[in-house]
């Protein structure tokens, strides 16, 4: 059965093979899919922080709070770089696989564990299973043609979110109405998640990835990559294996060039504007997302089982988050001059929602803070990407997230190393809640800030218009305004948007709308 990317490059007539073709592709998606949906199938996993604070376990909240749940950020620092590496290196199924290992480690750990350090190194194994899951949304793309990258985003991202969705509710409904114990919940976890390895031990491994496996140069005409652009193979020995460069020439010469041209990409206001949004907001996201269960169980110390709702939350907030991504399409202002007004308001919401649930004494309106919080954040993620990705190559889009992701993660470690760690301040829940209100507080007043200068500077040159310029300069300007303002009416609703840590699969989209438009890139 061959994969849908040789088809497209023999080349054959649309008569000949179309139907075997057409049948592998959807037994691929089908797969894909599946799997996608059945890795996601952790219904304990709501459950994780009221199961180590029970009887079954009996943590105290400074241990959850300020000993277990930090090793979480600082183990993913120290994987994410690794991990991204080895997944383009190793072709994605190897780290698939890992992750699979990871997670059923996790719950391994998770039920049979009695200590600090064991739900540390539980931590640990968390950590591997965040790192891997850009594995995934590449992998994907490895298997099928271009023209097809963005129905399978579509299929893909709904999977996921699928799973994510129907993992919640199936835990809410086995704690609230079948009153099944938190340990059971969580075997019945490893059991989805030993279902999920055994599934990805079926999946096929690509020939190519995007860096260190590069497929031959492009032929027949087609648009080569940008690695090929930047660093054109030089003449190879008759013996050397087609597509895969030297390891020291990769380290030395092709990812040296590609931040060169990420640094010249940076002049851009509407890429530095979007990829320092993703380093901070992702960050003050994610610090309350690890630690909001924990405030739950500080505003509801309950011990009844049945009457704690977090899956209900969490497959809300999934629900509504993809509801706002998907609304993101339909936004139509000039984000080039409206970019940092619209980030100022959705900051001032989601500040004023933490704040909210620091001072609330109700459980359920600390649940619905929390689900508007995550819906407003998903709002500009889709957003933000589509800004991103639209003016690069799916080579430098990929570097660009993956460095966005990692001084996000930076930050994110630092502050949780100031405020929660135990051998510095070691907050309270509550009170390091306080301080993420300040954090969205800071970035609120620094984004509006920035947004009446550029309304007042747009207002200023509409009473003063600026002299003719010369046609060199009148193409330049064009050139920039058009990246500045690519997608005016935002990003395209058929596909849903990824989650932080899968938002490469928009390199994909970004390549395929530059092979079919050269001139729009700069």
């Amino acid at each position: 059965m061959a994969p849908s990317g040789q088809v497209a490059e023999k080349q054959e007539p649309p008569e000949l093979g179309r139907d075997p073709e057409l049948k592998s592709w959807r037994c691929l998606v089908f797969y894909l899919c599946f799997y996608g949906f059945m890795a996601q199938m952790r219904p304990g996993e709501s459950f994780i922080t009221p199961y180590l604070l029970s009887t079954d376990k009996n943590f105290t909240q400074e241990q959850v709070t300020n000993e277990i749940t930090p090793v979480l950020s600082y183990s993913y620092l120290a994987v994410l770089v690794p991990v991204f590496l080895l997944t383009d290196y190793l072709r994605y199924k190897p780290v698939l696989l890992l992750q699979g290992l990871s997670y059923i480690s996790v719950w391994l750990l998770l039920l049979l564990g009695d200590s600090v350090l064991h739900m540390q190194f539980m931590e640990l194994f968390y950590s591997l299973t965040m790192a891997a899951r850009i594995a995934y949304s590449s992998y994907v793309f490895s298997l099928v043609c271009p023209a097809r990258y963005q129905r399978m985003a579509g299929y893909s991202r709904t999977a996921v979110l699928l799973g994510v969705f129907t993992s919640s509710v199936l835990g809410q409904l086995l704690v609230t109405v079948g009153r099944v114990p938190f340990s059971t919940v969580n075997y019945i976890s490893l059991g989805f998640l030993t279902f999920s390895l055994v599934l990805a031990l079926f999946l096929k491994r690509p020939k190519r990835s995007l860096f260190f496996n590069r497929a031959a140069p492009a032929r027949h005409g087609a648009s080569p990559s940008e690695l090929d652009r930047m660093n054109p193979a030089p003449s190879q020995p008759a013996d050397a294996k087609p597509g895969r460069a030297p390891l020291g020439a990769w380290r030395d010469w092709t990812l040296v060039r590609m931040l060169r041209e990420l640094g010249d990409h940076l002049r851009l206001p509407q890429l530095r504007l979007w990829s320092l949004w993703w380093v901070f907001n992702s960050a003050a996201y994610y610090l309350i997302v690890y630690y909001v269960h924990i405030l739950w169980n500080v505003v509801n110390p309950t011990t009844d089982a049945s009457s704690v709702y977090n899956g209900g939350a969490d497959a809300a907030s999934t629900l509504l988050g993809a509801i706002t991504s998907f609304s993101a399409g339909f936004v139509k202002i000039r984000w080039a001059l409206w970019a940092k007004l619209v980030i100022a308001g959705v900051t001032a919401v989601q500040a004023a929602l933490v704040f909210f649930m620091y001072s609330t004494s109700s459980i359920w309106l600390c649940y619905v803070a929390f689900v508007l919080f995550r819906g407003a954040y998903q709002f500009l993620v889709p957003i933000a990407t589509f800004q991103i990705a639209s003016s690069l190559s799916k080579e430098l889009c990929a570097l660009v997230f993956g460095v966005n992701t990692f001084f996000a993660t930076v930050l994110k470690t630092i502050v949780i190393l100031i405020v929660a760690d135990k051998r510095c301040l070691g907050l309270p829940v509550r009170s390091q809640f306080l301080v993420y209100f300040m954090f969205f507080l800071v970035l609120f007043i620094v984004y509006l800030s920035v947004a009446m200068l550029v309304i007042l500077r747009h207002l200023r040159e509409g009473r003063h218009p600026p002299p003719a310029l010369s046609p060199p300069q009148e193409e330049k300007a064009e050139q920039v305004l058009s990246l500045q303002d690519r997608g005016l009416s935002g990003p395209k609703p058929e596909a849903p948007p990824p989650a932080l840590e899968d938002s490469v699969w928009t390199a994909g989209l970004a390549s395929r709308e530059q092979n079919q438009h050269p001139e729009a890139k700069a």
